[in-house]
């Protein structure tokens, strides 16, 4: 009798540290998904923000690519009224499951285990476009899990994040020029 006692506390408790494990990876891996997902929108947040550096040369528009799934910022960061400069044009697209960032190195990663990656763009008066001459903000949606090497789970983890970008060098032109030219 002491022998089934014995077993089934065992058991019982087993069950539980199983549960608790459960609990722990789930909660590892969505903090690690969270913290990724908000480092990568940050980044693409920065440089968004000061695309179009040097415009005043007028000679580039802050985006060159404004499609989807791909984003092509355009700055001139050493002033010379071009933007051929390596870290001059940077772009952002997904490659499978990993987000990659262009600067003129190689697409290197930003976040792996991406779901979902998209760019909704709007004009000075906040409708869609697809011109990227004409874009005053970017809607970015990003929807990821943990990385590929992080723990197996035996359900899956997605978390998803959304932010608006003003581009401010585009915003700035547009409101000096009038917006009949936006479009």
């Amino acid at each position: 009798m002491s022998i089934a006692v014995t077993g089934l506390l065992l058991g019982g408790t087993a069950l539980i540290l199983q549960h608790g494990h459960e609990a722990f990876a789930f909660g590892a891996a969505r903090v690690e998904a969270q913290q990724g997902l908000r480092a990568a929108l940050e980044r693409m947040s920065v440089e968004l923000r000061e695309a179009g550096f040097g415009l005043h040369h007028g000679s580039f528009d802050p985006l060159l690519v404004a499609e989807a799934t791909r984003l092509v910022i355009q700055q001139d960061l050493d002033g010379d009224g071009a933007t051929g400069a390596n870290g001059e044009q940077v772009t952002y697209l997904l490659a499978g499951t990993t987000l990659r960032r262009d600067a003129g190195g190689g697409a290197q990663p930003v976040l792996d285990g991406v779901t979902r990656l998209r760019f909704h763009y709007l004009d000075a008066r906040r409708r869609t476009t697809a011109l990227p001459g004409a874009v005053c903000s970017v809607v970015i949606t990003l929807s990821a899990g943990p990385p590929s090497t992080f723990l197996r789970l035996p359900f899956p983890v997605t978390v998803h994040g959304m932010t608006e970008v003003l581009i401010r060098n585009r915003r700035y032109r547009l409101f000096q020029e009038g917006p009949a030219t936006a479009g």
